[in-house]
């Protein structure tokens, strides 16, 4: 029988996986905690201006809520205000929002607190962006300046792993979602121990991310549609045609991108890019309506609540228009993700497919939509079924999202992605 050698005289055995992986507990779980809680105090003031921006001031004007004057002032003056703050706040709030991603290496600390309020006013204001990119990167940045400070000898993939799993835990409100994004990324590194092993910490952060959020705010994504309950042969089709849809919508606005951020990037200040920006994106909201404001993941529920209540040519003017407005707001300079928006996109247009062809289950339609959006914004294949999936709750939808996925990630992979290099080209 063979046995394994034993070690030379005068070495010492190096520590065991798990001696490397319980240090790691401890910062893991405070990082998952503190990024819910800069998360959760970000959205919160950004509920706090909001209801002030489009509830008190124009009832105080005598003029209406989401008027077409008002959508158009109001995001035109945010444009102005956000340009201002940004060119005076220290390390302007960050880099070009076109070329980052939703998980980048470290920020300077002094460039987190005009990010943060940077992004609290673009998600009051209407702006067509989720929190995820700036609050990953506001958080990544005080992980890895603390984590330095009290452990000099960790290294910063430590804390971008952690801070991230934390952040996107808390975004999501579970931990799984954290975890399938982060093993796309440490599969494809070399490492000691199994790919479980490098998901350990980022798991625990992601645990106390989520669980955080959910014991103080309660997340929920789940739409409340009708059930998916009796899958037939010709859903297959329907499945494939949709999210092939919604990847080649995703596609365009991709192919777009580095051309609209050419033309703001032209008029070289920064303060004239976002009120220009801002106006585009007030006339986009007066055309769509107030819900194509906003990150969108209230609105998707209110979509959701009523599939009848809007014919399909409403249903594909409002997924248009949400997808033009992410693509300006992502290239004129406002801080902000593009998840959340292109979920609203996806459901918009999911919808429009079950009011044009009613024999395809609401569920089946909006989910597959979604994907194929997702696939094309992200690029990411786990996160994109993960979110499909938590919009209906309901687990008999998975295998046909997963035969809808293939034909989408073959139309989407290998082809640029909505980040551009500093030099302005495409990722791929």
């Amino acid at each position: 029988m063979a046995t394994d050698s034993p070690a030379p005289a005068g070495t010492v055995p190096g520590p065991t996986p798990a001696q490397r992986l319980l240090p790691v507990i401890v910062p893991a779980l405070a990082v998952g905690v503190a990024s819910a809680l800069i998360l959760l105090g970000v959205s919160l003031l950004a509920e706090k201006l909001q209801d002030v921006l489009w509830g008190t001031l124009p009832d105080a004007l005598s003029i209406g809520r989401y008027s077409s004057l008002w959508t158009i002032v109001m995001l035109t003056a945010s444009g102005l205000v956000i340009g201002l703050l940004i060119r005076v706040v220290p390390g302007h709030a960050g880099p070009d929002p076109a070329t980052t991603g939703l998980v980048d290496p470290p920020l300077a600390p002094g460039v987190v607190p005009g990010l943060l309020l940077v992004t609290a006013l673009t998600l009051a204001s209407g702006v067509s962006l989720g929190p995820e990119n700036p609050i990953t990167a506001a958080n990544i940045a005080l992980a890895y300046w603390l984590g330095r400070r009290f452990a000099p000898g960790t290294t910063a993939k430590l804390w971008i792993s952690l801070t991230a799993a934390g952040t996107i835990g808390a975004l999501f409100g579970t931990p799984v979602a954290a975890a399938l994004i982060l093993s796309e990324t440490l599969a494809s590194r070399a490492g000691p121990g199994a790919l479980w092993d490098r998901l350990f910490g980022p798991l625990a952060a992601g645990t106390a991310g989520a669980l955080t959020m959910t014991l103080l705010a309660h997340p929920s994504f789940d739409l409340s549609l009708p059930a998916y309950t009796h899958p037939h042969w010709g859903d297959l089709l329907s499945s494939v045609v949709i999210a092939l849809a919604g990847a080649a919508l995703g596609l365009a606005a991709v192919y777009a991108f580095p051309y609209v951020h050419r033309f703001f990037r032209a008029l070289r200040h920064p303060v004239l890019a976002l009120t220009l920006g801002g106006l585009l994106l007030g006339l986009l909201g007066a055309l769509g309506g107030h819900l194509t404001l906003f990150k969108g993941l209230d609105e998707v529920k209110e979509l959701a609540a009523d599939p009848s209540g809007w014919s399909a040519g409403q249903f594909a003017v409002m997924a248009v228009v949400k997808t033009a407005a992410l693509l300006i707001a992502a290239t004129c300079g406002f801080r902000g993700g593009r998840i959340f928006p292109a979920v609203f996109v996806g459901v918009a247009l999911g919808l429009c497919a079950h009011a044009l062809v009613p024999s395809v289950p609401v569920a089946l339609a909006v989910t597959c939509a979604v994907l194929g959006i997702l696939l094309a914004i992200t690029r990411q294949g786990w996160l994109s079924l993960f979110t499909a999936a938590v919009l209906v709750g309901d687990a008999a939808v998975l295998p046909i999202l997963c035969v809808a996925s293939l034909p989408a990630w073959l139309l989407v992979t290998g082809r640029p992605q909505m980040q551009l290099h500093e030099d302005g080209t495409q990722l791929r």
